[in-house]
């Protein structure tokens, strides 16, 4: 598609966004080649479908053999850097299915009240996000076990993609107003479901349960594990309360055999998991699956708070540590008091990356963290102290290979707009830039200024007109997502129509699903003028390769009489010229196609004409009665009359006609209509005298024989009206002066010859 041009006279100043062909390294694909060997002659590329390469490679002559073949067809498929997170399939299943909420988005934008406008927004915004959100997968488990594996710690669940993380986090911090008030339980739960992505970069607490987990089977008192208590605190250090409980009741103190001797460490292990599963929670809703007790406002929680830390205190100073033997769940379980306290150093000891660390800060040393609908509240500090935070939290936890999660999260806690769609558009694709676009400046005035600013140097567009118009760019270049392009590119104002038509004429004709999908295009779009040239290109193509009656149709339904006016007169010179002729059957089908509407027939409308009349004349030649050669007379008259009804069809028409104007039982024409016939054949003797007339092909009497079927017509009309219309009786004179004397058709009704001296009118 092409993009907007500037003066810069660069080669990538006619693209829609300027590439920089020095930021990126060149990629280097491997091309498997199994029959061809070096050296190679030729190498041609192509585009495949999607996106893959078509690579042709030929041999030289020489090095040939008879056996092998001389060359050799692959298909190279350009992935990302990552080498596709997504397959293919899924992701035209994301496209395909983000349409509609985009579109019923767009248009309740168009049609909302404005007096409501921010309850509405916000709530049509909510609907969206949420359809959005169920196409990029569940986080989870599907399948639920009826009886539970006591030593399952972490359930299985597919894996997600970035992109449902990276959508939760623009939900979480721009859009969604009710989980405003709970930041730190919505971070917690969004670390439960996704630290499996950052195990792939570098160490996370969920892959050191995924790797405790598979060990824990063949272990026999965990307890005596260092391991365990590690994981232990891990886990409680991020808020995975209930993984922490299940791990804890693992505990060889609860053994039947070993409640009797270890009772004193039953005790505290169970103290310390009572206190854990009451961990007060400030959240809405907290799921029946989760541990802890749910406040919904800040006053009861922080009084819930209060007490608790005072239990934990009181069971850190209790002296039954000293009556515990076991040394190493001594120190695990204090370990973990130290947790729940708040210590900092041994939260920053247990955590792995950074976001593990900024949570836990969160969960235990600054709890009381809200939010409110346009900053955050953190006695005394805002959102500054939370990007603060999460400074120290990096610096106390350095990365060498940072997630483009973690980029996302840095943008938005910076409140840095740029940075935030730089990490979208570079990071997630086009996809997910054109769709979070909605929730930054939902949840974002900066974000909605900077985005609907209209700028000079893209063509007087603004950045979210852009970036709908790259991703339809993407969805137009790929043969199963090209349908769905317009539906972004009608929300480009400035723009999108004029590419939609480019994108529309760039799609193949002679595919039909393909032209009625670009037809229906268009008249969802008002693109009528569109729709008819394609019509057009359509006919053309079809009558270049022979298929006659579909380039009919298609110019019938663009109403193009120029073109059908030449076809039509490319098939007069195959239209058989008699009714005997057989060469007119193989037309009747495509005749079939003109329908009933001569508007849309153009010059082919006579060939429609003329095949009724042909069969009417046809049942005349057999026999039928008085009322079908009336329906024949008239028919011929009707031909006659049609300006459509080409000079070269007149004598033809008139020379099949013969048994009409000499039907037995009377005149089937009266004096006007033998009139206008007369007047036909006085015309078409004017015309043979132009050059460039085309003669009939008919026998050498046919002219004479029309010449006295008109005058005994005439003359039998006359008598049998009884009457003498003004002007017949000099057409009866001329046409009686060109009939030969020896005819027998020459003498007049009361026996008299015509006088050959006035045999004048020659035609």
């Amino acid at each position: 598609m092409p993009g907007v041009t500037s003066d810069s006279g660069e080669f990538n100043s006619l693209s829609i966004v300027p590439h920089s062909f020095d930021t990126q390294a060149p990629k280097v694909y491997p091309l498997h080649i199994h029959s061809v060997t070096p050296p190679l002659a030729r190498l041609s590329i192509s585009w495949a479908r999607g996106n893959a390469l078509r690579v042709c490679v030929l041999q030289s002559e020489d090095t040939v053999q008879d056996e092998k073949p001389g060359g050799e067809v692959v298909e190279v498929k350009l992935t990302n850097v990552e080498g596709g997170e997504i397959p293919d399939a899924q992701w035209r299943r994301i496209a395909y299915g983000s349409v509609a909420p985009f579109a019923l988005l767009q248009s309740r934008k168009n049609s909302i009240d404005t007096s409501h406008y921010d309850k509405d927004w916000w709530e049509h915004v909510m609907e969206y996000i949420r359809e959005i959100n169920s196409l990029l997968g569940n986080s989870k488990p599907s399948v639920s076990s009826m009886i539970e594996d006591p030593k399952t710690v972490l359930k299985k669940i597919e894996e997600p993609t970035s992109l449902k993380p990276a959508w939760e986090l623009m939900e979480m911090f721009y859009a969604d107003r009710q989980s405003q008030t709970w930041i730190p339980e919505r971070l917690l739960d969004w670390l439960a479901d996704f630290d499996c992505l950052f195990s792939a970069t570098q160490p996370t607490v969920h892959a050191k349960l995924v790797a405790f987990q598979e060990e824990l089977v063949t272990i026999q008192a965990v307890e005596n594990d260092p391991e365990y208590w590690e994981v232990l605190s891990s886990a409680l250090a991020v808020g995975w309360l209930d993984v922490v409980v299940k791990l804890l009741r693992l505990h060889g103190s609860y053994l039947f055999d070993q409640l009797g001797t270890r009772e004193i460490e039953n005790g505290l292990v169970e103290a310390v998991a009572l206190l854990i599963s009451q961990m007060p929670r400030l959240r809405l809703v907290l799921p029946t699956e989760k541990l802890g007790e749910c406040y919904n406002t800040k006053p009861e929680f922080m009084k819930a708070w209060e007490k608790w830390r005072g239990q934990i205190t009181k069971l850190d100073c209790s002296a039954f540590w000293l009556q515990c033997d076991h040394q190493q769940t001594r120190v695990g379980l204090k370990n973990m008091l130290q947790i729940m306290l708040g210590n900092a150093n041994v939260l920053s000891r247990v955590t792995y990356h950074w976001i593990e660390l900024y949570i836990s800060h969160f969960l235990y040393i600054r709890p009381f963290t809200v939010v409110s609908a346009t900053f955050i509240i953190q006695f005394p500090l805002g959102l500054e102290s939370m990007y603060s935070l999460a400074q120290k939290c990096m610096h106390l936890k350095p990365i060498s290979n940072r997630h483009k999660l973690m980029g996302l999260l840095i943008g938005i806690l910076e409140e840095n707009t740029e940075v935030v769609l730089a990490e979208c558009s570079r990071s997630f694709g086009p996809w997910m830039i054109t769709h979070a676009i909605e929730l930054l400046t939902a949840g974002s005035t900066q974000a909605e200024i900077l985005l609907h600013e209209e700028r000079s140097k893209i063509g007087g567009i603004c950045m979210e007109e852009l970036h709908r118009l790259i991703y339809a760019q993407i969805l137009s270049s790929h043969a199963f997502t090209w349908n769905i392009a317009p539906i972004y590119l009608t929300s480009c104002m400035k723009q999108g129509l004029g590419l939609l038509e480019n994108l529309l004429y760039k799609q193949p004709v002679q595919y039909h699903q393909v032209l009625l999908k670009s037809i229906e295009i268009c008249r969802l779009n008002g693109l009528d003028d569109v729709s008819c040239n394609m019509m057009k290109i359509a006919g053309v193509h079809y009558w270049k390769h022979g298929k006659k009656g579909s380039a009919v149709f298609w110019l019938q339904q663009a109403r193009d009489e120029v073109r059908l006016n030449r076809i039509a007169k490319q098939l007069y010179n195959f239209v058989g010229k008699s009714v005997s002729d057989e060469s007119f059957k193989q037309w009747e089908g495509m005749i079939e196609l003109l329908g009933t509407e001569s508007k849309t027939a153009g010059g082919l409308e006579f060939l429609k004409k003329y095949r009724d009349f042909r069969r009417s004349l046809q049942q005349v030649q057999e026999g039928i009665t008085i009322d079908d050669a009336r329906k024949a007379a008239e028919a011929l008259i009707s031909l006659m009359r049609n300006p459509s009804t080409p000079q070269q069809f007149w004598l033809p028409l008139l020379y099949d006609s013969l048994k009409l104007l000499n039907w037995k039982e009377g005149p089937l024409l009266n004096v006007s209509q033998t009139n206008l016939l007369l007047n036909k054949l006085q015309e078409l003797s004017l015309a043979r005298l132009l050059p460039g007339f085309v003669d009939a092909e008919l026998p050498p009497e046919a002219l004479k024989s029309v010449r006295l079927a008109l005058a005994t017509n005439l003359g039998r009309a006359i008598l049998e009206e009884g009457l003498n219309p003004p002007g017949s009786s000099r057409l009866k004179e001329d046409f009686l002066c060109g009939i030969s004397h020896d005819s027998p058709h020459a003498r007049s009704s009361k026996g008299g010859t015509v006088e050959p001296s006035r045999m004048g009118f020659i035609l």
